[in-house]
């Protein structure tokens, strides 16, 4: 159960009602870590959310036990995530590792792993992000306890959820789907409104990338229900953003944008911002669709500062590609330019080892080639990517790179 509302009040009468023999000892600890868990996960990133994590933290270190920290570790990371601070986040999820490895505990080696595979994810190591969550379902607690009792979820289902992601990513779309959808099941079984909200975001957006809105419409739905029961506000806010997201990529631009606009506000204010990296992406193509290109120039470029600045990024290669497209389209004999953008958006896929996004840059770059009449050059870039994919064939992206190869003959 994820009675998150009443976890919080109690804690907070709890915390009150301390003495000077209880401050600062384990039970204080403990109830700063449930009072900033909840806070963080019903209202999104607060002040009030962080200083009591932080106070839970500073105790945990005080007392020196490796297990109070890396009970603290967890939340701490996932609070930097949601208010958009990806390289601290990262820095939690290391110093949680390097204190998982000193003890033997497969709980916190779960947790350990769970937390670096999101960070390194966010990050654009996808490789190192794998390994990563891979190493955590593989551990699996063995124990009463669980990852719950840590972050307030499930952490084998958040890794399972990160690498369905990771694996469409690397190019592998349809164990992406499978794996999205089973941790949205497995989630199901655990009776964990929170746990099975974070499972439905995270296939939602595998759903999406691989083309299936009507079965990311289907869970969007099933988002709602969950989120709007047990009060988990920022849930219900990005709900909104997949909606608005949908209909500006089933041809409704206006009315997605209108959503979107109202959406990332929304985020900003609370602030939760571990999706608006991509969200903001698709109100630009919603900007562009409905012809607003001055909007769509000035999100694209404050969205790659703030990705540079803040470092989610995982997204940099779709956001160089999305501002090659509308330098090509903004401005008069500006191919030269976009192609700069597209082949760094190319070199940082490869790097990343992101295949799902090398190849969308791949097809914009070889429709470019093709205008010019370099019929060759473009062949000769998209046909081997698209021969490296050996599933997925269904989904929306190869079926394009194989209309489009059908026409460069």
């Amino acid at each position: 159960m994820s009675l998150l509302t009443e976890c919080h009040r109690w804690a907070a009468q709890a915390i009150l009602a301390l003495d000077d023999s209880t401050h600062g000892g384990p039970d204080e600890m403990r109830l700063q870590a449930a009072s900033g868990v909840s806070l963080m996960f019903t209202r999104g990133g607060q002040d009030a959310a962080r200083a009591a994590l932080n106070r839970s933290f500073a105790i945990a270190e005080e007392r020196g036990n490796a297990l109070d920290q890396i009970q603290v570790l967890g939340p701490l990371q996932m609070f930097h995530l949601r208010t958009g601070g990806f390289r601290t986040a990262l820095s939690y999820a290391e110093r949680c590792s390097v204190i998982a490895g000193t003890i033997k505990d497969s709980v916190s080696t779960t947790l350990a792993h769970s937390l670096m595979g999101i960070s390194l994810h966010l990050n654009g190591e996808h490789g190192r992000a794998r390994t990563a969550l891979e190493e955590a379902l593989r551990y699996g607690p063995r124990s009463d306890r669980s990852t719950t009792n840590y972050l307030g979820f499930d952490g084998r289902i958040l890794a399972d959820a990160i690498l369905a992601r990771t694996l469409w990513l690397q190019g592998y779309p349809d164990r992406a789907v499978e794996l999205a959808l089973l941790a949205v099941k497995d989630a199901e079984t655990l009776d964990h409104p929170l746990t099975l909200s974070i499972a439905l975001v995270w296939a939602v957006s595998v759903l999406v990338w691989v083309g299936d809105f009507d079965r990311a419409e289907e869970h969007i739905n099933r988002l709602f229900s969950c989120a709007e029961l047990h009060s988990l506000r920022p849930y219900l806010t990005v709900g909104r953003g997949f909606q608005g997201e949908l209909a500006i990529r089933r041809g409704d631009a206006e009315s997605g944008v209108r959503s979107l606009q109202r959406v990332l506000q929304d985020l900003h204010a609370a602030p939760y911002e571990l999706l608006t990296t991509p969200l903001s992406i698709a109100l630009v193509q919603g900007f562009a669709a409905t012809g607003r290109f001055p909007e769509a120039l000035a999100l694209i470029d404050e969205t790659i500062r703030s990705v540079e600045a803040n470092g989610d990024l995982c997204y940099m290669p779709e956001l160089l590609r999305g501002k090659a497209n509308l330098v090509r389209v903004t401005k008069p004999d500006a191919d030269d330019e976009a192609e700069l953008y597209l082949r760094r958006s190319l070199e940082m896929s490869r790097g990343h080892g992101a295949r799902g996004w090398e190849l969308r840059a791949a097809m914009d770059l070889a429709t470019l080639l093709a205008a010019r009449s370099q019929y060759e050059s473009a062949r000769a870039l998209l046909q081997p990517l698209f021969e490296r994919f050996a599933e997925g064939l269904d989904t929306a992206d190869l079926k394009y790179a194989a209309r489009l190869l059908a026409t460069l003959r």
